[in-house]
């Protein structure tokens, strides 16, 4: 997307960010860090998410917030605990990036072990589903609020053996459908993300032979992102972008 935002886009902005120690949502917290925004990084390795931390300090943006969990294992309590938190300290939040997902492994449904099948669903799908619900109070105190869901080109149009990534990630997309139609004519929008071929830890372990250096990196895909979080995109409501053409 041929996107060029304002310095100052995210200006006064609170976005959560769930994955954000590393890859897209590492440098989706920097890239709003950097247009003015306050993020609050939150994912399970407290070492990443500090070193993400650092990172924005460092270049001068507004202070981050942290908050550890690991969604695998969250309850509805959790995501609770984390709404309350955010009512406390900020009164309100101005958008909601759900990034973090589990691969889990490429193999015929026939073969699939249902342990890990149950795992990606918990990451990918009931986790989004259990922290939108939690913060949507926190979304409506917002003059103007953004949801988006980070979807996958085999969550469109599924492929073989890609099991529960494409189940969850097609539900990710329903979800999304979903709550646009509720929410619509409210000041909350909700949309989705395709991120398409990008250089991550995530693509590797999928694509094992590919070389990453024929990738683009997390932050040259981060036009999109930085649009559906502005208000650029005030009245896009309920559409599956891609943000690689």
């Amino acid at each position: 997307m041929d996107y060029r935002p304002r310095d100052n886009l995210l200006q006064d902005k609170l976005i959560l960010i769930t994955g954000a120690g590393a890859g897209i949502g590492r440098a989706a917290a920097k890239s709003f860090a950097e247009h003015g925004a306050t993020v609050v990084l939150l994912g399970r390795t407290i070492k990443k998410l500090e070193h993400v931390y650092d990172e924005i300090e460092q270049a001068g943006s507004p202070q981050p917030a942290i908050y550890p969990m690991n969604l695998e294992g969250a309850s509805p309590k959790d995501y609770e605990d984390l709404a309350d938190t955010l009512e406390k300290e900020f009164g309100r939040l101005d958008g909601l990036l759900h990034n973090a997902s589990l691969l889990g492994v490429l193999t015929p449904i026939e073969q699939y072990d249902v342990n890990l099948w149950h795992q990606v669903m918990q990451v990918n799908l009931n986790a989004p589903f259990m922290l939108t619900q939690a913060c949507l109070p926190l979304l409506k105190q917002s003059d103007s609020s953004s949801v988006v869901f980070t979807s996958s080109g085999v969550g469109r149009k599924a492929r073989a053996y890609w099991g529960a990534y494409a189940v969850s990630k097609f539900g990710n997309e329903g979800l999304m459908q979903v709550l646009a139609d509720e929410l619509e004519n409210t000041n909350i929008r909700v949309n989705s993300i395709n991120p398409g071929k990008t250089r991550t830890t995530m693509r590797a372990a999928a694509y094992p032979a590919e070389d990453p250096n024929t990738l683009k990196t997390p932050e040259e895909i981060m036009s999109m992102y930085l649009y559906l979080f502005g208000e650029d995109s005030k009245e896009i409501n309920g559409q599956a972008f891609s943000a690689q053409a």
